[in-house]
């Protein structure tokens, strides 16, 4: 981990992931501490990406079987974006009445 880490968004937009904003989602999700880089990877190769209350997006990807890494970020513009959270949950049908952006074509 450096200081800051990005990737491109499906939107070709980069996200960062800054340090401090990486301990902050540690402190309140204690459980997220070794999925660095699945943050990451979430936000280049989601499975889906849904729109959040707020303009946010949502990227989620399956970690194993009914459990689903999601991540919220914010693209401020087409050359700059950032981490808000990320979380584990079992319970991904609560993004499914959000409206869809990108699904990954099976």
């Amino acid at each position: 981990m450096t200081e800051e880490d990005e990737v491109k968004s499906k939107n070709d937009v980069p996200i960062r992931l800054p340090k401090e904003r990486w301990f902050h989602i540690t402190e309140e999700h204690s459980e997220m501490a070794g999925y660095y880089f699945e943050v990451l990877e979430t936000i280049k190769d989601p499975e889906i990406i849904y729109e959040g209350k707020a303009k946010e997006l949502i990227a989620i990807k399956t970690i194993e079987k009914g459990k689903f890494l999601v991540v919220m970020y914010r693209e401020r513009d087409t050359k700059d974006g950032f981490v808000i959270t990320a979380f584990l949950t079992r319970k991904k049908k609560q993004f499914e009445r959000r409206k869809k952006l990108w699904e990954l074509q099976k």
